[in-house]
């Protein structure tokens, strides 16, 4: 009794509620409301945000991999700091308010769907930040930067017709992406709030004002503890990595097809080009290059040859793979992306689909919005290929995407890997657990910068802050003056003067700046955004005329017609758990090893096979390590092989036998065993036969297969069992028919 006592007092209900009013201890978002749980590196990150606002950091990134579940951890992390109470600790009158910070229409209207538990039915207190005026009556706000950037009539920005104070929490996703100077000036509108950055990507020369920004508040450590000397620098809260993502299993490993076409392997000549037959057009004002490479066609030269042969590539692999695959298919550009989706289409009319391959090119219209939809969802058959030149990129949730296709090139490994990213997602609905790279332009010679340590950072700038920065903003070409153009300067990472606005001539004005290397940037609305590198002295001014040119439409291309145009070569590689790249022949080798580990003889091989339980766990730890029944079926062309025979094959050089030849020999020799049942019995015996020819031992050892056509019309388990003579016969029957389908395996 004085123990029960004793555990009563431990529990009293005041505790619990203090450990609610802690955001650390307060329960996540429960899954009847959000559909999942936090995996557990969700939680490291949750906790690790958390923590740091506690103990009052206003400036945190987080760094995980495309398909770690980002904006789900941001969903969590404001679930637990406004149903603790804690975010509107300061100003207990209303409820904390949060800002979530997009750079794409789609992505903004994700986060909006993922913190839809928010709403309870009597209210909602979500709102979509669309324009002008702006609504100051909600709590969960989401946006784009160019709508909270854009100005009213009289000049007056969206973002600051909020008061300073609004937000306590602004979160900021793909924070890499946004423009240093954009983001930037939103977040010093609301330099009161706690500002989370997200982003897939880690730190790079592209992207140094990024962790400069969201990390400054973060602890300096070394980069390498081993190499003092190489410096030090300042991590975000927490880091998880793709390489992390798929050894853990939560997000899918890849197989690369590289390939050229002859064209990208020599280049064109366009001399040589006409002298064997094709025609040439060039607009009036263009100067042709002599030769033209990889990196120019379809961006100066249009060569529709090319694009046909690959495209004809293309629909052979997906043909091969499995023409209803999700692809994706980066293009050069809208009239690109056009013009690959109508000749996908064309290659695949004999589906029957008027949207089997679609140009998702923009956001705007009710048609690509659904396109986007149906796309990304893993129930819907159609669109299957959806091509773009970058609305793709980043952001969009497309689990069963299992084609990734490179017909346009990349300098940009952060790019790079945000593509790659939307093919990395796992999808158990589809049963994805791995994709493919399809590379046509090179681009995948950026894997290797992935995750490569971070540089030293670079020194502040030192000395007497005395030097002065003027000049004057024109048109380029007329030179008149550009009055309201915004003019800023980037001192250093995370320091930045400005923006200002030039006056009615033109003019801006920076004092007090340092020394050395600066970087001046300005834009104005109608014109190109620019930036200039400028070297500055103590106690000296330095003027500047900047040319802004205006926006235009693009300078014509040429293009070139009648071009012999085929494949030059073509190579395939796999990547598995650690990162690693495999050739075919490299991860047969692994394959055979990591088989041997586990059965070191065919026999052993066999007794694990034929016990169900035993055979999911095998076949689960060489997922594990990036081995898949349908990649090894690929790599050895025999996509219709029983997987134990791919394996037998592999490890201990059997021959490889189809599903189709093992169902025909089982009922050739094992009259004996299905005549031992009777008439009703057998017909269950054959027919589970032909369900194993067509999906494998998977779908007959498992017991919903008696709730599928035809077994559901013959009265399902139930039924079925009494004509073995009871559930626990019908068991043993199923488990000695794999015991014999896999019968001539022993020696």
């Amino acid at each position: 009794v004085a123990k029960v006592a004793e555990a009563r007092e431990v529990y009293r209900p005041e505790a619990a509620q203090a450990r609610r009013r802690n955001p650390l201890l307060h329960p996540y978002c429960p899954e009847s409301l959000c559909g999942k749980r936090p995996y557990y590196f969700q939680e490291v990150a949750i906790r690790e945000v958390i923590k740091r606002m506690v103990r009052g950091q206003r400036r945190i990134l987080l760094t995980m991999a495309t398909g770690t579940g980002k904006t789900f951890v941001a969903f969590q992390v404001a679930w637990k700091l406004i149903k603790s109470g804690w975010l509107n600790r300061l100003h207990p009158e209303r409820p904390g308010r949060v800002l979530f910070l997009a750079d794409r229409i789609v992505l903004r209207n994700q986060a909006y769907n993922t913190f839809s538990p928010f709403a309870d039915g009597a209210q909602d207190p979500r709102h979509l930040i669309e324009g002008h005026p702006p609504n100051l009556n909600r709590d969960l706000y989401f946006g784009i930067y160019q709508t909270l950037w854009s100005e009213d009539e009289a000049g007056r920005r969206l973002f600051e017709k909020f008061p300073p104070d609004f937000f306590d929490l602004v979160i900021v996703d793909e924070c890499h992406r946004s423009g240093f100077g954009t983001w930037r000036e939103i977040l010093d509108h609301f330099s009161g709030a706690v500002h989370l950055g997200m982003t897939a990507t880690p730190k790079q020369d592209e992207n140094t004002d990024t962790y400069a920004y969201f990390c400054s508040e973060e602890p300096e450590v070394h980069i390498d503890p081993e190499r003092p000397e190489r410096g030090t620098w300042r991590p975000p809260a927490y880091q998880y990595s793709l390489g992390q993502g798929i050894e853990d299993g939560f997000l899918a490993t890849y197989k690369v097809h590289r390939v050229r076409t002859t064209v990208d392997a020599t280049g064109l000549h366009l001399r040589e080009a006409i002298e064997q037959g094709a025609e040439v057009f060039i607009p009036e004002d263009v100067e042709p290059r002599e030769v033209y490479r990889t990196p120019q066609f379809e961006r100066e030269i249009t060569l529709p040859d090319r694009t046909r042969e690959m495209v004809r590539h293309l629909a052979g692999l997906l043909r091969r793979f499995g023409p209803m695959e999700k692809t994706m298919v980066f293009c050069v550009d809208m009239e690109h992306a056009r013009l690959v989706a109508r000749l996908l289409q064309d290659e695949f009319s004999d589906l029957g689909y008027d949207n089997y391959a679609v140009p998702i090119i923009s956001e705007e219209g009710e048609e690509a919005r659904r396109w986007l939809e149906d796309f990304a969802d893993s129930e819907k058959k159609t669109p299957v290929v959806a091509t773009t030149a970058e609305l793709l990129s980043t952001g969009v949730d497309v689990p069963a995407c299992r084609n990734i296709v490179f017909m346009k090139t990349l300098s940009s490994p952060v790019l790079f890997k945000q593509i790659v990213g939307r093919g990395s997602r796992v999808d158990r609905i589809t049963g994805k657990y791995w994709f493919r790279i399809i590379d046509y332009t090179g681009a995948t010679r950026l894997f290797d910068r992935w995750d490569r340590p971070p540089g030293p950072p670079p020194q502040p700038p030192s000395g007497p802050w005395t030097a002065i920065l003027e000049g004057v903003v024109v048109r380029l070409g007329t030179g008149d003056p550009i009055a309201g153009a915004s003019a800023s300067v980037r001192v250093a990472p995370n320091d930045q003067r400005g923006p200002i606005r030039t006056d009615e001539k033109g003019q801006f004005h920076f004092p007090g700046l340092p020394g050395g290397t600066l970087t001046l940037i300005v834009n104005a609305p109608g014109f190109r955004r620019r930036e200039v590198k400028v070297n500055t002295t103590p106690d000296r001014t330095i003027f500047l005329m900047v040319e802004l040119r205006p926006e235009s439409k693009a300078q014509e291309k040429i293009r070139v017609e009648g071009l012999e145009v085929t494949i030059a070569d073509e190579m395939v590689f796999l990547v598995e758990a650690t990162g690693e790249h495999l050739t075919l022949q490299q991860y047969r080798d692994y394959t055979r090893r990591k088989v041997v580990e586990t059965a070191p003889d065919r026999r052993t091989l066999r007794s694990i096979w034929i016990n169900p339980e035993r055979r999911r766990a095998f076949l689960e730890d060489l997922r594990r390590a990036s081995i898949y029944p349908e990649v090894l079926a690929e790599v050895l062309g025999a996509p219709e092989a029983d997987t134990y025979d791919l394996l037998s094959h592999l490890a201990f050089g059997a021959p490889i036998r189809t599903r189709s030849e093992r169902a025909t020999a089982f009922r050739n020799r094992e009259q004996s065993f299905i005549n031992r049942y009777r008439q009703e019995a057998r017909r269950v015996i054959l027919e589970l036969l032909e369900k194993y020819r067509v999906a494998g031992v998977e779908e007959i050892s498992d017991p919903r297969v008696f709730g599928v056509s035809p077994f559901r019309e013959w009265g399902g388990a139930y039924r079925i069992s009494s004509w073995f003579g009871g559930l626990e016969a019908l068991g043993r029957a199923v488990s000695e028919m794999q015991e014999r389908l896999y019968e001539e395996v022993d020696g």
